[in-house]
């Protein structure tokens, strides 16, 4: 991740049970749970954009009894995020993931990587302008495989772009397939590909984070 805030204190959130993040922390995990569960019999791929340190994932992967089926490229910026990733994940023996420190807004940085039957955009549609989360959300069908899972995030403060974001989801070809409540104080949603998927466009850039806003 890019910008003025301070993505490694960031992730302190997560250490307080009672803090919105950390409430969505849990919510991203269980979309992520049921995704492998739902995944084809069979090697499945994840990509993960603006990885942080890997708390969405890596403990899930961890646990779950799919593990060894998983390949996952997480893309992060920050090197000390990084780091904390790759010591993660060597501590949790997730031989199949690799973090890779890059852009994540580039498309070039998910070569190799996809098609995903999991994709993440967490952290991500909160900081970047409205213009932009539709152009990431339009080119996803890139990054996924036929049936694939995309788990995204987004706060509801106003003005809401949620609304907005489930329309541009269907108009790329996703089906939803849950989305918090509005009252939880944060937002996330999980949609499946229902449309065919398309190859992944080469040098693009997807999206520049333009703020510090709540994610």
């Amino acid at each position: 991740m890019t910008g003025r805030r301070d993505w490694v204190g960031w992730h302190s959130a997560y250490d307080d049970p009672g803090s919105r993040m950390s409430r969505r922390l849990a919510v991203v995990r269980a979309r992520i749970s049921e995704a492998l569960d739902a995944a084809p019999p069979g090697p499945v791929r994840a990509v993960s954009a603006c990885a942080g340190q890997g708390a969405d994932i890596l403990d899930v992967l961890a646990a779950h009894p799919r593990r060894a089926d998983v390949t996952a490229r997480l893309v992060e910026l920050d090197a000390t995020n990084v780091e904390v990733a790759r010591r993660r994940a060597a501590e949790l023996d997730l031989t199949g993931v690799e973090v890779v420190r890059g852009d994540a807004a580039l498309t070039d940085s998910y070569a190799g990587a996809v098609p995903a039957e999991l994709v993440l955009a967490c952290g991500i549609f909160g900081n970047i302008s409205d213009a932009d989360v539709e152009r990431t959300v339009t080119a996803l069908p890139g990054f996924t495989a036929a049936g694939a899972t995309v788990i995204w995030t987004r706060h509801r403060e106003e003005p809401d772009l949620v609304p907005s974001i489930m329309g541009w989801f269907e108009a790329a070809g996703f089906a939803p397939l849950w989305l918090s409540e509005k009252e939880a104080g944060y937002g996330v949603g999980a949609h499946r590909l229902v449309d065919r998927p398309r190859p992944l466009p080469p040098g693009e850039r997807l999206f520049t984070f333009v703020k510090d806003g709540p994610v």
